[in-house]
């Protein structure tokens, strides 16, 4: 299983790296293409959940998000986020009996969830873009690799023995450190900016790849599937490897947008 796991990030890594440096059309037609591919594997998972999910609704409303992002930044990211939420509400009378309105909760949930990967091409438009989102993407792939490794060496004590057995509080603390390290690296590397607030990115991002992780395995194990999806050798469904990224982009992008530029 390792071998897989490398052998796919030795194929998917320089092609994001490629795409992050060179930014624009490149850069939101991969984060395109995660949306619609994990757009994919949720709509089977709520299936699982025994909801009735609309994957034309689900994929129409990220695409929405990603063209506003693409041609506006985040400028009209709050309207776009209400018409999304008022075509929800008008599907289910449109389309009534056939949806209900939990169905129209399961949609908008995927949409907002799913459609947090935006933040990913959002970041590469900051001043100072290409830095931010390699330590995004370096400091993410550091608090899963850290986690991983620490959690198989030290890991004794169960984090969320319900939800993800395989998770311990040491794998948790090893990857938050993990990505501390990163960050302090990168401080060190890059000398125009300080150390502290980089070390503070680098607990948000320990943090909240811990819980996106967490939150995609709270919807498998409800919806009784082990991966999102079979199409990344080792690794499982996109969401399966692009989870974290989904709550550590948005939270780099506006940290580093209110506090620090």
């Amino acid at each position: 299983m390792l071998h897989l796991r490398v052998l796919s990030a030795l194929v998917g890594i320089p092609v994001i790296l490629l795409a992050a440096w060179y930014g624009g059309w490149a850069l939101w037609l991969l984060t395109t293409t995660i949306f619609l591919i994990a757009s994919l594997e949720i709509t089977i998972m709520l299936k699982g959940l025994g909801l009735k999910p609309s994957r034309e609704i689900i994929i129409s409303g990220g695409l929405f998000l990603l063209v506003a992002a693409y041609l506006y930044k985040d400028d009209l990211l709050a309207p776009a986020l209400v018409l999304i939420i008022l075509y929800n509400l008008l599907s289910m009378v449109l389309l009534y009996p056939r949806t209900t309105p939990l169905d129209v909760f399961g949609n908008m949930t995927a949409t907002f969830y799913i459609g947090n990967i935006l933040f990913f091409f959002l970041i590469r438009d900051l001043p100072d873009g290409w830095f931010w989102i390699i330590l995004l993407l370096t400091a993410t792939w550091a608090s899963d690799t850290f986690a991983y490794f620490t959690g198989r060496a030290f890991g004794k004590h169960k984090l969320a023995p319900l939800l993800s057995p395989k998770k311990t509080i040491e794998g948790a603390v090893g990857g938050v450190l993990g990505s501390v390290l990163l960050c302090y690296i990168f401080s060190l590397s890059v000398q125009s900016f300080n150390t502290i607030p980089l070390i503070l990115i680098g607990v948000l991002i320990g943090v909240a790849s811990l819980l996106g992780d967490l939150m995609e395995s709270a919807i498998k194990r409800q919806a009784g599937v082990k991966d999102s999806g079979q199409i990344i050798p080792g690794h499982g469904g996109f969401l399966d490897r692009f989870d974290s990224l989904l709550f550590t982009a948005p939270l780099v992008y506006y940290t580093v947008k209110v506090f620090i530029i």
